[in-house]
């Protein structure tokens, strides 16, 4: 699916990382981050555009697909799978490859990373195009009845160990399929050498708890790295771009822009007519969007 990049099993902020690099390193380079329940491989429909630009460094999260999955539980405040942890992770990764500075496109948990990382590196991060998510905080405040029927998996996954756990081991391929379907376009968005992979990775040993704390994480501790921002006055200085699904929970939901605003200092965005897996239900609005904002800067 992913030409003239190669696999890599590179070393971060200790622990081993699974990442896609493009074989050509001479080009600015950009950092793409994936989101739950997914790999790196959301990015196949758009990388070919995009490696006319970038050197591409593609990872898996910690705790997805084949990176390490870290020992984590309440004991720890799950701040082994905070996002401000997550993001030291992509700094070093970006660091081995000699990358001090970079670009980030980054779809759900992984923009969540990026919003943490463009907070905690502001030297690191360039600037970023975030994909159909609204700030963490604000997405938990505002609960509605609306939103939770549609984010369940929020608060599922939180639930306390080994609750969740146990019901995603029972079946983990009927747990991503359903969890897929259930969005706008359902499994037909995705490429069926895609979703092999979504399903061969979803029944790796220790996935189902480490998804888990990634959640429980981010019902606790990061948002207590929020609310400090907040009420520092702390706001992203970087230019930020916000691209979401019309046809998604966050159209719905939430009015994106504005709860950014709250957030950053310069943001702009749109919404583009698909869901909420953009780069594999409609990747040429994607590239059509991101494209001028990540390359003419």
């Amino acid at each position: 699916m992913f030409e003239h990049t190669s696999l890599h099993r590179i070393r971060a902020n200790g622990i081993a990382l699974n990442v896609r690099v493009s074989d050509e390193r001479g080009k600015p380079p950009l950092l793409l981050l994936h989101g739950h329940p997914q790999t790196h491989v959301i990015w196949h429909k758009v990388a070919l555009a995009l490696a006319k630009h970038f050197t591409l460094v593609a990872p898996d999260l910690r705790g997805y697909g084949d990176s390490d999955k870290p020992v984590s539980d309440a004991s720890l405040n799950h701040a082994p799978y905070s996002k401000r942890e997550m993001a030291k992770d992509m700094v070093e990764l970006m660091a081995s490859f000699g990358f001090t500075k970079f670009k980030v496109l980054a779809h759900d948990r992984g923009a969540r990373v990026t919003h943490r990382m463009m907070m905690d590196h502001p030297h690191a991060v360039e600037r970023a195009t975030l994909l159909d998510i609204a700030p963490t905080l604000a997405m938990y405040e505002q609960t509605n009845m609306e939103f939770a029927k549609a984010y369940f998996h929020w608060f599922f996954l939180i639930q306390r160990e080994p609750f969740p756990e146990a019901l995603i081991e029972r079946d983990p391929v009927f747990f991503i399929e359903r969890m897929m379907a259930n969005r706008h376009a359902g499994l037909s968005a995705f490429a069926p050498e895609a979703l092999a992979e979504y399903r061969r990775c979803i029944q790796l040993p220790g996935i189902a708890h480490a998804i888990c704390e990634d959640y429980r994480a981010a019902a606790t501790i990061d948002l207590e790295h929020d609310r400090a921002d907040r009420d520092a006055g702390r706001k992203v200085s970087q230019p930020l771009q916000v691209i979401w699904g019309a046809n998604g929970v966050i159209e719905k939901c939430f009015k994106p822009i504005d709860e950014w605003n709250r957030v950053a200092t310069d943001v702009r965005g749109q919404p583009v007519s698909c869901g909420h897996y953009i780069p594999e239900e409609n990747p040429e609005a994607l590239l059509q969007a991101a494209l001028p904002f990540l390359v003419d800067s």
